[in-house]
C-alpha cells in the first residue's frame, strides 16, 4: 500500500468539477454557491416511477428476501401497477393531506409501495421510528406523533409485532392495515389490492406540485419529543437533481444498492431511496443492522448482491470491516462493482476510512473513491457533497447546485446555514419552531459549523467542525470543539471505542464516557464477542488498551483544549428510548451528558472504575 489517502491510485469515477463561488460578507463570514446552475428536476417523485415503468417495465425495482430466504423481486412495471391501485385504495378510505398514512414498520415492499401510494395522490407519509413502537416502554414519541399529524391509515407489517404499540393509541377512526397477523377490527393488505383504479387517481397525481407535501420526517432532536419535518416534493426531487449533476456516474448505469438504513430517516429514505427511484436502480431491502445478530444479515446480502454504491454510518462500517478484513472472498466480492464508498450521518474515524482504502487496494488495486456529504432532514437532505478526490475523512463537500451555505463567525467557528429548493418550509403544526429555524434572511438554522480544508483555495471543500451547541469551555476558558475531539479519541481507541461523549463542561479536565464496540473490545480483552459490557469495561487488559492508545493521542495533543485527561467506560448501551441514540447509530451527546449525569460526576471523582490517561505512555 502507497500509504492512506494516496489518490494516485484511485479508480476513475465520474464527477463533477471541484469549483465554487465565494462572496465575502461585511464584518467576516461569506456565502458559497455552486456555479453550477440547478437544472430542471420533477415535479413529484412519482414522474420518476412512471418513466421507469414506462421505460424497463422488467428492471427490478425493489428486492427483499422471502420467507424462505429467496429474493424477491418488484419490478417497475409491476410497481405503478399496483401503486395505482393502492393509491385508489387511500381515497376510498377518506386518507387525505390533513389525515395523512403513517407507517410504524422497517422497510420492506409494502412499506414502499404504499408510501409511493400516498405521495401519488399528494397525501403525505409519516414514516415512524419503529423503535418507538417496539423498543419503547411508555409511547410516549408514537403518541406525540400519532396525535400532531392525526393519522386516518396506519400501517404495520405484523399485527402481533405491533400490538402493545397500537392499544396504547386512542385511534378512534383510525384504521390499521397489516400484512400478517391482521387483528379483527383491521384491515389485510390484500385487501387494499382489491381496489380498482378509477380516473380520481391520475386526476389526483395531475395535481401533485413540488409544493405539495411529500412526507412529515420526525427527528430524534436533542432534548424533548421529536419535531416534524416537513419534506415537499420540490425538496426531494430538487435533492436527487443536485445529486445526478455533481455524481453523473449515477445516471450512466442504474445503481444497485444493498441498504438497511431506514426509511424514517432522510438518509435512507430520501437520499437512498429516491436515488434509486430518480435513476431507475434496483435497492435491495437489507434486512440487517450494524448491531451483534443483525450484522450476520448484512454480511451474507453482501456475500450474494455487489452492489455500485454502499451506503452507511460509521457504526455500520465498523461492524462490517471485521467481516471483509477475515474473509478475502467476501472483500473481492464486495468491491467487485463498487463505484463509490459512502457515509454519514456522523464523522467516519480515520483508522476506519484507512482500513476500507486497504481493502480497496486488495481487492481491486486502486482506491475506490470515498465519499461523504453534509445536510440534515430539514434539508431533504443534501446541502454538500463531496465530487472530488479527497485523502481522509472529514470534508463534507461543496454546495451542490442551488443551494447556499452563509458561513457566519459563531464562538470561534464559522456556523453554516442554508437555504435553498431543498430546504423546508418548516415544522409540521410548530408554528413559533418554525420561525426560531430561519434567519431574517431565510437562511435555515442547522447549527453545524464548517471550516476550508484549504484556506487558498475553496474548491478543496469544507470540514465539518462540530455543532456550535455542542461545543463548551473548560474552566482555563479554552473552547473544546467537540465533534474534532470525539472522532479524534474514537480513532485512538480503536477497536475499543465505538462512540464517546465528551465532558469537561465548567471543569478543569476533558473526559470521555465511552460506549465500547463489543466486538472490539471483546478482542482486546482476548474474551468471547458475547461478553457482557459490564465485565468487559472491568477488564484490566482492555483498560490498559484503551489508556494507551489515548495517551499516544495526549503525545501529540498536549493542550488542555484536546488532551484527554479521564475515561469512563459504560456498562449498558445508549437507550433509544432515552433519546440517546437513533436508529442510525448516532449518539446524541446532549441526552446523554443530561441522562447519565451520575456517571459524569464519577468520571470527575476518585472512583476506581476511571481511567486516567497520562500525557505519556
Amino acid at each position: 500500500m502507497n500509504g492512506p489517502g494516496n489518490l494516485s491510485r484511485r479508480a476513475e469515477l465520474e464527477l463533477a468539477p471541484a469549483a465554487v463561488e465565494v462572496e465575502e460578507l461585511p464584518g467576516g463570514g461569506c456565502v458559497m454557491r455552486s456555479p453550477m446552475p440547478l437544472d430542471p428536476y420533477a415535479a413529484n417523485l412519482c414522474v420518476y416511477l412512471r418513466d421507469w415503468a414506462t421505460r424497463e417495465p422488467h428492471r427490478s425495482f425493489l428486492a427483499e428476501r422471502d420467507s424462505g430466504g429467496a429474493w424477491r423481486h418488484l419490478r417497475y412495471g409491476a410497481a405503478l401497477d399496483k401503486v395505482r391501485v393502492l393509491a385508489q385504495a387511500l381515497l376510498d378510505r377518506g386518507v387525505t393531506a390533513e389525515r395523512p398514512l403513517m407507517v410504524l414498520s422497517d422497510n420492506g415492499i409494502e412499506n414502499g409501495l404504499l408510501q409511493l401510494a400516498a405521495m401519488y395522490v399528494g397525501i403525505p407519509v409519516v414514516p415512524t421510528s419503529p423503535a418507538y413502537s417496539l423498543m419503547s416502554r411508555d409511547f410516549a414519541r408514537l403518541k406525540h406523533i400519532f396525535g400532531l399529524v392525526r393519522p386516518k391509515l396506519i400501517f404495520a407489517a405484523e399485527g402481533g409485532k405491533f400490538a402493545k404499540a397500537l392499544a396504547a393509541l386512542d385511534l378512534g377512526d383510525c384504521g390499521v392495515v397489516t400484512l400478517r397477523d391482521t387483528p379483527p377490527d383491521g384491515t389485510a393488505f390484500t385487501e387494499l389490492l382489491r381496489a380498482t383504479p378509477t380516473h380520481d387517481v391520475e386526476t389526483a397525481q395531475a395535481g401533485v406540485t413540488p409544493d405539495t407535501v411529500g412526507k412529515i420526517l420526525f427527528t430524534s432532536g436533542s432534548t424533548g419529543l421529536p419535531k416534524g419535518v416537513i419534506n415537499t416534493q420540490r425538496m426531494m426531487c430538487a435533492n436527487q437533481q443536485a445529486i445526478a449533476q455533481i455524481w453523473p456516474f449515477v445516471t450512466r448505469r442504474p445503481p444497485i444498492l444493498v441498504d438497511w438504513l431506514p426509511w424514517n430517516h432522510t438518509f435512507g429514505g430520501n437520499h437512498n431511496f429516491n436515488m434509486i427511484l430518480r435513476n431507475g436502480g434496483t435497492l435491495y431491502i437489507d434486512a440487517g443492522k450494524p448491531v451483534p445478530g443483525l450484522i450476520e444479515i448484512t454480511v451474507a446480502n453482501l456475500r450474494e448482491v455487489a452492489p455500485t454504491l454502499y451506503f452507511n454510518v460509521p457504526r455500520g462500517y465498523d461492524m462490517i470491516l471485521p467481516y471483509l478484513e477475515a474473509d478475502p472472498g467476501l472483500r473481492d466480492h464486495f468491491f467487485s462493482n463498487l463505484d463509490t464508498i459512502f457515509y454519514a450521518a456522523a464523522a467516519l474515524p480515520q483508522n476506519l476510512w484507512e482500513r476500507l482504502e486497504k481493502l480497496s487496494l486488495a481487492a481491486r488495486g486502486v482506491l475506490v473513491a470515498m465519499t461523504s456529504a453534509w445536510g440534515a432532514t430539514e434539508t431533504a437532505p443534501l446541502a454538500a457533497g463531496v465530487h472530488f478526490p479527497i485523502a481522509r475523512a472529514g470534508v463534507i463537500g461543496l454546495p451542490v447546485p442551488g443551494t447556499e451555505l452563509k458561513l457566519l463567525p459563531n464562538a470561534g467557528k464559522l456556523e453554516m446555514r442554508v437555504r435553498g429548493p431543498n430546504v423546508t418550509p418548516g415544522y409540521h403544526g410548530a408554528e413559533e419552531l418554525t420561525r426560531a429555524a430561519f434567519d431574517e434572511e431565510g437562511y435555515y438554522l442547522i447549527g453545524d459549523a464548517g471550516k476550508l480544508a484549504d484556506p487558498e483555495d475553496p474548491a478543496k471543500g469544507l470540514l465539518f467542525d462540530g455543532r456550535v451547541s455542542e461545543d463548551f469551555k473548560l474552566l482555563t476558558g479554552s473552547w473544546v470543539s467537540v465533534g474534532n475531539l470525539r472522532v479524534a479519541a474514537i480513532a485512538a481507541g480503536a477497536p475499543v471505542i465505538q462512540d464517546a461523549v465528551v465532558t469537561g463542561h465548567d471543569r478543569d479536565e476533558i473526559g470521555l464516557l465511552v460506549f465500547a464496540s463489543p466486538a472490539g473490545a471483546a478482542l482486546c480483552a482476548d474474551r468471547d464477542a458475547a461478553t457482557p459490557l459490564a465485565e468487559l469495561a472491568r477488564d484490566a487488559k482492555l483498560r490498559q488498551a484503551l489508556a494507551a492508545g489515548l495517551a499516544a493521542y495526549n503525545r501529540d495533543n498536549p493542550g488542555s483544549s484536546n488532551r484527554v485527561a479521564r475515561v469512563l467506560l459504560l456498562a449498558n448501551a445508549p437507550d433509544i428510548d432515552a433519546n440517546e441514540i437513533t436508529d442510525k447509530g448516532y449518539i446524541n451527546q446532549r441526552a446523554v451528558l443530561e441522562r447519565r449525569q451520575a456517571e459524569v460526576e464519577r468520571l470527575y471523582s476518585d472512583d476506581p472504575s476511571v481511567i486516567h490517561v497520562p500525557v505519556a505512555d
